[in-house]
């Protein structure tokens, strides 16, 4: 079990009512995608991840960065309870989509720079600390599943 102090269950709550899912969404997913491109092998679907302006133009990259985000909202509402909120989850890109548990923390990486981007200033250091525990907690719970 997590112990969240009060300051941290607070900045993860402002953080999330302050961003625009859609765009941060989008722009985290994509960096994802580009900057480690063996990512893209779950996405075949998607159609053309060429290159970085095709990646970022693609809109079912964008569709599913506001998916992700509306998945990290989950976790916002119930921060006691992440691994049982996420358990479906984790069995779902376990068992089914078989995706490399490795590439939870490098989308959280990209999230971590997009978010730091939209905050300016208001991204400091404790801030920083709060929101990199939180998708640790995220990273750990969807990993819960794997074997």
């Amino acid at each position: 079990m997590v112990v969240w102090t009060d300051f941290e269950r607070t900045t993860i709550q402002d953080i999330f009512s302050k961003i625009n899912y859609a765009v941060v969404g989008q722009a985290a997913f994509s960096r994802c995608l580009t900057v480690y491109p063996w990512t893209q092998r779950y996405f075949g679907q998607f159609g053309n991840l060429y290159n970085a302006a095709a990646i970022a133009s693609n809109p079912k990259v964008a569709a599913h960065g506001k998916v992700i985000m509306e998945a990290l909202e989950k976790a916002v509402k119930d921060m006691d309870n992440i691994k049982a909120t996420y358990a479906e989850l984790s069995a779902l890109h376990s068992e089914k989509l078989q995706v490399d548990p490795d590439n939870f923390m490098l989308l959280g990486d990209c999230l971590t720079i997009v978010v730091a981007s939209q905050l300016g200033k208001n991204f400091t250091a404790e801030v920083h600390a709060a929101f990199q525990k939180f998708l640790a907690v995220v990273v750990s719970s969807l990993r819960r599943q794997y074997y």
